[in-house]
């Protein structure tokens, strides 16, 4: 993440960093637990870490994503980053640990979440401190508690 723009001190951006970061220790929990012979453990954290991601990408595609894709400017963008949730969302959906090829594979999903994840950070989120007004930033808003019910976001009107 970059930390020249400022956009990290926006209370809905904070938010989606920190569920970044959650999802990351998730997932890098988990792959430690398979090297340790865990797969149980394994299997926990890959589905607490699908969970987090459903909201969070119900949270930024029908708020953030929704209102900055109304600008040609960055739909193709945020059109690529939503095939990327659509991609993992599947593999997680399927995804059996106790399968060599999906154990690779899960290797390889958390490193391409992490390249997804900067596009976010160092792309889209920067971005969003010009391309949206008060309106495209309530709406964002909206989105994010409409699909966080049990969360606040501090900070935010």
């Amino acid at each position: 993440m970059c930390h020249y723009c400022g956009c990290r001190q926006i209370p809905l951006i904070k938010e989606f960093v920190a569920e970044h970061e959650t999802v990351t220790d998730a997932a890098g929990d988990a792959l430690r637990a398979l090297d340790a012979g865990d797969p149980l453990r394994a299997r926990e954290l890959v589905s607490a870490m699908a969970v987090e991601l459903l909201a969070h990408w119900q949270g930024e595609e029908e708020g953030l994503f929704r209102v900055m894709r109304d600008d040609p400017e960055y739909a193709e963008y945020i059109a690529a980053l939503e095939r990327e949730h659509r991609e993992l969302a599947a593999f997680l959906e399927r995804v059996d640990l106790a399968r060599p090829e999906d154990v690779t594979g899960l290797r390889r999903a958390v490193d391409e979440l992490h390249h997804h994840i900067a596009k976010e950070e160092d792309g889209l989120f920067p971005a969003s401190l010009t391309a949206l007004t008060g309106e495209g930033w309530d709406r964002s808003i909206e989105a994010w508690r409409k699909a966080h019910p049990d969360r606040t976001l501090h900070g935010a009107g």
